[in-house]
C-alpha cells in the first residue's frame, strides 16, 4: 500500500542523529554560497557564526536589501544528506511528514535497493519558507477526515534544516501570540503536539529559525523574547560603491550593456544630497521597467539617461 510509518522513538533518535547543531559551516563555503550578491562583509561574519550556532536569527533593516534572499541563501550552506520519513506512527495514528514541496530527494543519494529501508527519504536539509499567510493552526497538527491521517505541521517538516518566517510582524497572527508558541521549544528544542483525541505528545524541535523583518524589533517583541533569538543581523541600505555594483551585476543578468555613466547620471539626479536612500532592489527593478517599457515598444534594450529617467518617474513614488 505504500511507505510504513516509522515509530515517534525511531523520528526522534534519527533526528538527534542528524541534528543541525552538529552540522559544519566554514567561511569557503560561506563565500560560496553567497557568491555573486553584493553584501557587506561584516554581513557575512555575523552570519557564519549564526548559523554554526544552529539557534535563532533575526534579519532586520529597510525594505528590498535582501533579508530574505539572504535567508533562502542559508538554506543551501549545507551540501549533506539527511533522512525524512514518509510518516510518522503515532499512538495508532498516521502523520504524514515526507512532501515534494519542503523535502527535495538528494541527486547523489542513488536508485533506492531492495537492501535500503524504504520508510525513509535521502534529502537534501529542508528550507520551509512562510510569510504573512502564516496562522497558529499552521504549526499544529491538521486531522484529513476522509483520508484518516494526519499533516505534519510546518516546523516538524522543517526539522534538520531551515524555517524562514518572512516579513514577521505582518502575519494574521499577532507577533506575540507566534513567540509565545515556540517560547518552549526554542528554550528545550521540542515541540508539543495534540491529537483529535488529546492525546499529547512530543516531537522534536531542531532547526534553523529565521525571522526576516522590516519592522523594528522592539516593536514587534520584548527583550525576554529578544534574549532568546541569539544573533541578530541588520541588513541596511546600500552604499555607493556597493549600489553601482549591483548595477553592472544586473545588467549583467539581463545581458545589457552597462554603461558607467548612465548609472552615475541616475545617482546625481535621484539619489544624491539625501533625495533617497540606496536600496539593493533598485538596480533590479529599475531595469525591469526599462525591459518592460523597450518590449512594449519593440525597440533595443538600452541602458540611457532617457529610459532611467522613464523608470524613475513610473518607479517612484514623487
Amino acid at each position: 500500500m505504500g511507505p510504513a510509518p516509522v515509530s515517534l522513538e525511531d523520528y526522534w533518535h534519527q533526528v538527534n542523529q542528524q541534528s543541525i547543531r552538529l552540522t559544519r559551516v566554514t567561511p569557503a563555503r560561506l563565500q560560496q554560497v553567497f557568491q555573486g550578491l553584493v553584501l557587506a562583509p561584516d554581513i557575512l561574519e555575523q552570519l557564519g557564526p549564526a548559523s554554526v550556532s544552529g539557534k535563532p536569527l533575526f534579519l532586520y533593516g529597510p525594505p528590498g536589501n535582501g533579508k530574505t534572499t539572504i535567508a533562502l541563501r542559508l538554506g543551501h550552506i549545507w551540501n549533506d544528506a539527511i533522512l525524512v520519513p514518509y510518516a510518522l506512527y503515532v499512538e495508532g495514528n498516521v502523520i504524514r511528514v515526507y512532501d515534494e514541496i519542503s523535502h527535495q530527494p538528494h541527486s547523489t543519494a542513488g536508485g533506492i535497493t531492495e537492501a535500503s529501508d524504504r520508510r525513509w527519504v535521502r534529502c537534501r536539509r529542508p528550507t520551509v519558507l512562510v510569510g504573512g499567510e502564516l496562522t497558529l493552526g499552521m504549526l499544529d497538527l491538521a486531522f484529513n477526515p476522509t483520508l484518516k491521517y494526519y499533516e505534519a505541521p510546518l516546523q516538524l517538516k522543517a526539522n534538520n534544516g531551515l524555517f524562514i518566517v518572512d516579513d514577521f510582524g505582518r502575519q494574521q497572527v499577532s507577533p506575540q501570540e507566534l513567540l509565545n508558541r515556540w517560547i518552549i521549544p526554542l528554550e528545550n528544542r521540542q515541540d508539543f503536539l495534540c491529537l483529535h483525541t488529546g492525546q499529547k505528545f512530543a516531537i522534536p524541535f531542531d532547526q534553523f529559525l529565521v525571522f526576516a523583518t522590516n519592522l523594528e524589533p522592539r516593536t514587534l517583541v520584548d527583550d525576554a523574547f529578544l534574549r532568546r533569538i541569539r544573533s541578530k543581523v541588520k541588513v541596511n541600505h546600500v552604499n555607493r560603491e556597493q549600489f553601482i555594483e549591483i548595477f553592472r551585476l544586473m545588467c549583467q543578468h539581463y545581458q545589457l550593456e552597462y554603461d558607467p555613466d548612465a548609472v552615475e547620471y541616475l545617482l546625481a539626479t535621484y539619489y544624491d544630497g539625501g533625495q533617497r536612500p540606496m536600496d539593493a532592489c533598485h538596480p533590479r527593478d529599475l531595469l525591469d521597467q526599462i525591459l518592460d517599457y523597450c518590449n512594449f515598444h519593440q525597440v533595443p534594450p538600452r541602458l540611457s539617461r532617457e529610459n532611467l529617467d522613464r523608470a524613475c518617474r513610473i518607479y517612484f513614488v514623487s
